[in-house]
């Protein structure tokens, strides 16, 4: 019995030295990319930034909250994991095929030979037992590298489901800060509505006591009423419009149906509080796009179909195994243990192929063809990572223009409307020339909101398109425990 386990050891480590996989071994394709992206002057300076909790910037406690709920109750996040979880499981599935398989056998037979058959004996008798208890091994020698290139590919396989897993999750992040970045200028819209409405009811309310005093005509007092039920009407859009934001952020944090029906979500910091807050970092290097989960899933899958050629191309060569066993056999339970009961074998197999009507090629020319394919994908995946990157910085420096040139023609609209105020109520101007600067100054002071709110979510993108919120440590890890 030591002698087999002690055969069995050897030649599964001289096996394991002598794996020499076949080709091709993975070389990242080579793409034409640019040492850093192109940060705009007008874009923050931050040189430190955390990459993987950047919300931490907006220093809101809220969202933070909102942000672990929704990764805490996500099943997009739940189906990925289960995903990650299987392609473990696949990767030690592979893992065993480096070792023999060793199955313990036992077996009790009585049988009875007919007595008019030619091997019929009458000293020996017709009946017979025969008792038998051993162990049988095999092992194929993994001479091409079979299970080495299976074993690369699961490997690759499992940290792509883990990379997949991390675009769920920046994806889920982005959604949820942009959802609440949303519910948060509805807020400051509603708040400038009401405010709005207020000051036309005012409005209203003067002119009928000059209507009624004579000082005014009629059409000044319907150009009133008109502007009121106006802002009224867009008051009334913009409740609604937050009531379904905040139906949304709900169904995204993972609440239950009840809670989604009813949705009741906690506020932090306001608007201009919340875009007054974060910062881009300047002298981004192009590498960074590197950590996004999906660029690192699309080469980890490139590697795997790389990996999977190599294991195609070992069915061109022998196969060679191994099978033994070792036991006890006797006619008699009371002799089963007896030495001389001892019996063991010990087989080695080669199998070449010979003919195989082209099976063996059209399975080599399907891993080939699904290469290109992988090849194909994690360009395209570089290619959108770059074309992300440069339009949410795009957006940010934009957005930061906008906001300063807004910010400029509100300032000049309120003198404007001030102006207009003081020439209607001393006779040189009609009323309608009030209520264009009235309506002017609501539509600056609104789209301001607007555009905070894009600013804010090209800041999101930007940090979702650098791969921001997600780690690939499990490519460390996967690669550790090979």
């Amino acid at each position: 019995m030591f002698k087999f386990a002690m055969t069995l050891v050897a030649v599964s480590a001289l096996a394991a030295c002598g794996v020499a996989p076949l080709g091709p071994n993975y070389q990242r394709p080579t793409l034409d990319v640019p040492a850093s992206l192109a940060t705009p002057a007008t874009v923050g300076a931050a040189s430190n930034a955390d990459w993987l909790v950047w919300w931490k910037s907006f220093q809101d406690p809220v969202l933070d909250a909102l942000l672990q709920e929704a990764s805490a109750n996500s099943q997009d996040l739940a189906l990925a994991s289960a995903r990650i979880a299987e392609a473990r499981a696949t990767l030690n599935q592979n893992a065993a095929n480096f070792y023999p398989t060793v199955d313990l056998n036992a077996s009790a037979t009585r049988r009875e030979v007919s007595q008019n058959s030619a091997t019929y004996s009458p000293t020996a008798g017709a009946y017979s037992n025969d008792r038998q208890l051993g162990l049988s091994a095999s092992y194929e020698i993994d001479f091409w590298g079979k299970y080495a290139r299976a074993d690369e590919a699961a490997r690759a396989r499992m940290v792509a489901q883990s990379a997949s897993r991390g675009t769920v999750l920046t994806t889920l992040y982005a959604n949820v800060a942009q959802g609440y970045f949303a519910l948060r200028a509805l807020d400051a819209q509603l708040t400038l509505n009401e405010q709005t409405f207020a000051t036309r009811q005012e409005n209203l309310r003067l002119q009928k006591r000059r209507f009624e005093g004579g000082v005014i005509g009629e059409m000044d007092l319907r150009q009133a009423e008109s502007e009121a039920a106006s802002v009224e009407a867009t008051l009334q859009a913009v409740r609604q419009n937050r009531s379904n934001a905040e139906s949304s952020l709900a169904l995204l944090l993972g609440r239950t149906p009840t809670a989604i029906a009813n949705p009741v979500i906690a506020r932090g910091a306001d608007m201009a509080t919340l875009y007054a807050r974060p910062s881009v970092p300047g002298n981004l290097p192009s590498d960074l796009l590197n950590n996004r989960p999906d660029v690192v899933s699309a080469e980890q899958s490139l590697i795997a179909a790389n990996a999977d050629i190599g294991q195609a191309r070992t069915a061109y060569f022998p196969k060679f195994s191994l099978t033994a066993g070792v036991g006890q056999q006797s006619k008699d339970l009371s002799s089963l243990f007896d030495p001389a009961s001892l019996f063991w074998n010990l087989i080695g197999n080669l199998t070449q192929p010979i003919f195989r009507a082209g099976a063996i090629d059209a399975v080599v020319a399907a891993t080939n063809a699904r290469q290109q394919q992988a090849v194909a994908q994690y360009t395209q995946a570089v290619q959108s990572a770059f074309r992300d990157a440069h339009d949410a910085l795009n957006n940010v420096s934009a957005g930061r223009d906008i906001t300063a040139t807004t910010t400029k023609r509100i300032d000049a609209l309120r003198s404007t409307l001030r102006l207009a105020d003081l020439r209607y109520k001393n006779g040189y101007s009609s009323y309608l020339e009030v209520l264009n600067a009235q309506r002017d100054l609501s539509q600056a002071e609104s789209g301001l909101i607007d555009t905070q709110r894009g600013q804010l979510n090209a800041v999101v993108s930007l940090y979702k398109a650098l791969g921001g919120g997600w780690s690939n440590d499990a490519m460390a890890v996967a690669q550790s425990s090979k």
